[in-house]
């Protein structure tokens, strides 16, 4: 049961972490059962990166969205945090309905498209959520949702040009 996906990694695929930066690189997820979850990731087309059994009672799964520099982690002994407990959940993309589309086309529950009253970001839940996307398709404006089998809740949001800065 123990691997690791190493046939990615060169010298340049990720610089290392320079004098006062900070990278967010992966973030834990309480799951029910650690081989569903890995099956519906690696379903979205998420590289499977690690699955390892360190100890008894103790198994680490690592799976990265595609394009994504941060991961996602999970697994037995990892958290105690209950299943399905995460909300809001963000992969940006560049084309909601495409991203959409190949989500449902891997069988996967997806929202129809949806964006919040006030144009940016989202109210929590579904306050101030309008159907349909943002007005012509404004950028960090459209958002959809679908959840994993424990209900950990993910956003896609459109994103063709970011502001500067990022």
């Amino acid at each position: 049961m123990n691997s690791v996906d190493t046939s990615t990694a060169t010298p340049t695929a990720s610089p290392p972490v320079g004098p006062g930066e900070m990278r967010l690189e992966v973030v834990v997820l309480a799951v029910s059962e650690v081989d569903r979850a890995k099956r519906f990731y690696e379903g979205l087309g998420w590289r499977l990166d690690a699955d390892l059994v360190v100890d008894d009672g103790y198994r680490v799964v690592q799976v990265t969205p595609p394009g994504s520099g941060c991961s996602i982690i999970f697994g037995t002994g990892l958290t105690a945090a209950r299943p399905g407990s995460a909300e809001g959940l963000q992969l940006s993309v560049y084309d909601i309905d495409k991203a959409r589309a190949d989500l449902i086309a891997r069988g996967v529950d997806v929202s129809e498209p949806f964006h919040d009253v006030t144009g940016i970001f989202r109210h929590a839940g579904t306050e101030g959520r309008r159907n349909g996307a943002a007005p012509e398709h404004a950028d960090y404006g459209s958002f959809a949702s679908f959840a994993d089998p424990d209900g950990n809740g993910w956003l896609l949001q459109e994103i063709k040009t970011r502001l500067p800065g990022r």
